[in-house]
């Protein structure tokens, strides 16, 4: 049973939420195999009743101690574009689609998902692409986060966002 786990992390990300729970979206995680879809909400207001069918399981909560046994049991991570959120995907070798929110002003998030996706770690989109980028992204070509070395993550974030 495929899994995949979609976090705002501790803000909230209503038109995440929405675009990754709208009928279309839901039927392209279908046709790509996924049965079960986690979502962590935040502080959203935007919050799916959790459901189950014979086919399909929806599972929503706001918040947990840890997140790390959903990313680790996710076959694919959609996330907001926030730095802790990033690496402890990455760090955990999972397949990560960052979804910018391109309603912040000052969008460092889109610096940081641009610089992983050319360096080949993960692909991004926005809420408006999200269907798109899901149908035509090929997961499998993702080079893993080189491991270990938060002192270059740490540089590399103070790179993009200019510090």
């Amino acid at each position: 049973m495929k899994s995949a786990f979609v976090t705002v992390g501790t803000t909230s990300f209503d038109d995440l939420i929405a675009a990754v729970t709208a009928p279309e979206a839901l039927q392209v995680l279908q046709d790509l195999g996924y049965s079960r879809l986690v979502l962590q909400v935040g502080r959203g207001t935007v919050c799916p009743v959790s459901t189950s069918t014979p086919t399909f399981t929806l599972e929503v909560f706001r918040f947990k101690n840890s997140l790390s046994e959903d990313v680790q049991t996710a076959d694919l991570v959609i996330s907001h574009a926030g730095a802790g959120s990033c690496l402890e995907v990455l760090e955990a070798g999972k397949p990560l689609l960052v979804v910018v929110n391109d309603k912040l002003m000052d969008n460092h998030q889109l610096e940081l998902a641009r610089q992983l996706c050319r360096d080949g770690h993960l692909f991004y989109c926005t809420c408006r692409t999200l269907v798109k980028t899901l149908q035509t992204s090929d997961f499998s070509t993702l080079k893993p986060f080189p491991p270990g070395q938060p002192e270059k993550f740490a540089a590399f974030l103070d790179k993009v966002i200019g510090i």
